[in-house]
């Protein structure tokens, strides 16, 4: 229980260092992993058994080599791959998003750097600190995010696309 307390000392200092924008930061990367562990459970848990489905419905078929069959086959593939692209777009999104709010964290950081600077001066480096600390560690907060965004979803791309050459491979056409 006290390192559990221990650790949200830490951050809601983290945070009050940081400014309100690390708080749209965390919702955007929260709101990115789970998009992101959806993903994953439906092309390890789902798809497996759509793959059998289709391939089942695709072996079934009387004819498999007329111009109908291969337009059947196609909408079926057509449809598990939407399936696999499904949210993958709102994930790149929100990838490309947490820098820039990073930036708007810095951007409100400058604003109070020389709010300070405006009614204190600048012989006061103490207050100077805090708004540079709140311009610096919002930015840092959305590259991270980012950069663990854009490691897993360029994995979960890549899954995906194999995903749907495996479909296809196992859907021959005659």
């Amino acid at each position: 229980m006290l390192v559990l307390m221990e650790i949200w000392e830490s951050i809601r200092d983290f945070v009050a260092t940081g400014g309100d924008v690390l708080y749209v930061v965390a919702m955007a990367l929260f709101l990115m992993w789970v998009l992101m562990i959806e993903r994953y459970w439906f092309l390890l848990g789902e798809f497996p058994r759509m793959h059998k489905e289709i391939v089942a419905k695709w072996d079934a078929r009387q004819d498999t080599t007329s111009w109908y069959a291969h337009r059947i086959r196609d909408a079926w593939i057509s449809e598990a791959s939407e399936k696999l692209d499904e949210r993958m777009l709102i994930i790149k999104t929100l990838v490309a998003m947490c820098p820039l709010i990073g930036l708007l964290g810095t951007v409100t950081g400058m604003i109070t750097v020389f709010e300070t600077m405006a009614t204190q001066g600048t012989g006061n480096a103490r207050l100077m600190a805090s708004g540079i600390s709140m311009a610096t560690i919002p930015t840092m907060a959305g590259m991270v995010a980012a950069l663990s965004g854009v490691f897993f979803s360029t994995r979960l791309e890549a899954r995906a696309k194999m995903a749907k050459e495996k479909l296809v491979d196992s859907l021959p056409h005659h």
